[in-house]
């Protein structure tokens, strides 16, 4: 079994990897992660556009202040009598559920798809629940034919002392103990996986390479999936979803390029671009058409003069607002406004 979870894990990352590029793109126009990628972000219409709908979906789906759950029979899907749903909501909101799912609605109007992690907390707990949003770029998935989701692997990284408190049975593999033992911080990749067979089994293993059997962490069963993964909308066969953003992006690509290009522009209307007589030889390759540059121009020339056209008028306010309106209208900003 062991050597089946290998194989699925790595058949699945390898099945991921073009979403992973598709994920950074969405992620560059809307919720840049880096100094670099805001460094090239000119126009913020996406981002807000993605900000509002995520908000809107909390308010419409999930409102804390609304009764919008309730605990069923299964046998009868009719409320349980045995369980005060005042309880259960008092639970959640004392719980981080609304933190975390306002945190997956915004990777689903981003990415297309959100996985929210749910599990029991300690006795004493101010609530028996804890959510997390996992990042989509460390969950890969298996559908089956049906599109039941059958298997979930969970990649992520923690020090040596997080994973013994998380599971207090485990003993580090001999080759990693020493290491542990001078340094508890050290970090080390763990996988955790669930799959669906007669129960959901669960085996949480560390990527360090060889066998896993050696570097077995924990394993176990739950009668439900604790991964809780859903999608915008999905072309048959897809293992991940479609964002908004997604569709969005070429228009969002579109807008970012003509704000850049018309505050270069503006920036040039502010500092001028300077002539100076030149009793030398101008070589053109030198030409630079930044703000505040100084063009040599032969002594008694006319110096680089600009073709005038016809047709001399500024379309790109105009292409800007059909850009960001058609932004705003595949983001549904013009559709739903509840905040």
């Amino acid at each position: 079994m062991n050597k089946k979870i290998t194989e699925l894990y790595k058949g699945e990352v390898d099945a991921r990897a073009n979403w992973l590029n598709r994920w950074d793109q969405c992620r560059r126009f809307t919720m840049p992660l880096s100094d670099a990628d805001n460094a090239i972000l000119f126009d913020s219409t996406a981002g807000d556009s993605a900000d509002t709908l995520a908000a809107n979906i909390f308010s419409l789906l999930t409102p804390p202040e609304s009764e919008w759950l309730n605990l069923t029979r299964e046998s009868d899907l009719s409320p349980d009598p045995t369980v005060p749903q005042a309880l259960l909501r008092a639970a959640l909101n004392d719980s981080n559920f609304y933190l975390a799912i306002h945190q997956c609605y915004l990777d689903l109007v981003i990415l297309g798809t959100a996985c929210i992690f749910m599990e029991e907390t300690p006795i004493g707990s101010n609530s028996p629940f804890s959510f997390t949003a996992i990042p989509m770029n460390d969950v890969a998935v298996l559908r089956n034919s049906s599109d039941e989701l059958t298997a979930v692997f969970h990649t992520t990284t923690m020090t040596a002392s997080e994973i013994s408190e998380r599971y207090p049975t485990w003993t580090p593999p001999s080759n990693l103990r020493q290491t542990i033992k001078s340094n508890p911080e050290t970090k080390i990749n763990l996988v955790q996986s669930i799959i669906k067979n007669e129960s959901y089994e669960f085996t949480a293993y560390l990527d360090v390479g060889g066998d896993i059997e050696n570097n077995i962490v924990s394993s176990g069963t739950f009668q439900t999936n604790p991964y809780i993964i859903f999608r915008w909308s999905a072309a048959s066969g897809e293992l991940y979803g479609r964002s908004p953003v997604m569709r969005a992006l070429p228009d969002i690509k579109t807008a970012n390029k003509v704000v850049e290009l018309v505050l270069k522009n503006a920036t040039i209307a502010v500092s001028g671009i300077w002539q100076a007589d030149d009793d030398g030889i101008i070589n053109l390759q030198n030409i630079n058409l930044t703000p505040g540059a100084i063009i040599p121009k032969a002594v008694g020339g006319a110096g680089l003069t600009p073709l005038k056209s016809g047709a001399d008028f500024d379309v790109s306010q105009l292409i800007l607002d059909d850009l960001r309106t058609r932004i705003k209208r595949t983001l549904l900003s013009d559709r739903i406004s509840i905040i």
